[in-house]
């Protein structure tokens, strides 16, 4: 099912639909069997499905929140509805959502404050990972970090903001998976949805793509150079100016 097509029927307005449970069978099976654990199977699946939809929202790109509705995330994911309810559940307790009683499920949004603070605590993180990469990372996979910038090499990243977008996410992505620390990655992981989608949002204002670019080169020979003060504080100081844009210009967050 096409991203657009999915989103669109968890739009719709919730509408009351009566379960009806299927009736036990007519008789044993001839095997020695046992049941398989569908339940926490699908669940599983339901959440997995559910979260990298979440991920990939654009939750900022409007004021409103992203309402998710039982019955057609449902029918979207072809399962039953005590999975999805599952699922979301597991999505609550972990920040992702929030639940109003009949009205469903909502993305959870941040408030400017709330961003500015999770850019900051990205920026202590993902400095330390740039730190222990400079100690631990081969030269292989830091020399890999360039290619990710290649087609922008003969054409500036405003021609293609959202192909540069999703470069410079994965870019920092790998600094923190260069780390080696998995401790750090699922530290991080909580943070990511919002401060990719502001990075998103952001990245093509006030010329930050063409700044950003610099700032990713300076970091990469860092890197290479195994210079670990200067990476730690060049990747410290580009997250930073991150939350200071978002200080200065996202009102729409308020």
């Amino acid at each position: 099912m096409e991203f657009s097509l999915f989103w669109h029927m968890v739009y719709q307005t919730m509408e009351p639909r009566i379960e009806r449970r299927p009736s036990p069978a007519a008789a044993a099976a001839p095997l020695a069997l046992r049941p398989i654990a569908t339940s926490v199977s699908l669940r599983d699946k339901a959440y997995a499905a559910l979260k990298q939809a979440i991920m990939d929202a654009d939750i900022y790109s409007h004021r409103d929140e992203i309402r998710l509705d039982e019955r057609q995330l449902s029918v979207a994911l072809g399962v039953s509805r005590t999975p999805i309810r599952e699922a979301m559940t597991l999505l609550e307790q972990e920040g992702f959502l929030r639940t109003v009683p009949r009205r469903g499920g909502f993305i959870v949004r941040k408030t400017k404050k709330q961003i500015i603070e999770m850019i900051e605590m990205w920026a202590a993180l993902e400095s330390m990972a740039a730190r222990l990469a400079t100690l631990h990372a081969s030269d292989a996979d830091i020399g890999a970090l360039r290619t990710m910038f290649d087609e922008f090499r003969n054409a500036t990243p405003a021609e293609h903001i959202h192909e540069y977008s999703d470069a410079n996410i994965a870019f920092h992505q790998a600094i923190i998976r260069l780390s080696g620390s998995r401790l750090m990655g699922k530290t991080i992981e909580d943070l990511f949805i919002h401060v990719r989608a502001i990075r998103r949002m952001t990245i093509g204002q006030s010329d930050r793509a063409a700044r950003s670019i610099i700032d990713h080169m300076r970091i990469i020979e860092a890197l290479e150079a195994r210079d670990t003060e200067r990476a730690e504080r060049l990747v410290r100081q580009h997250s930073l100016d991150l939350a200071a844009h978002v200080a200065k210009h996202c009102d729409f967050l308020d």
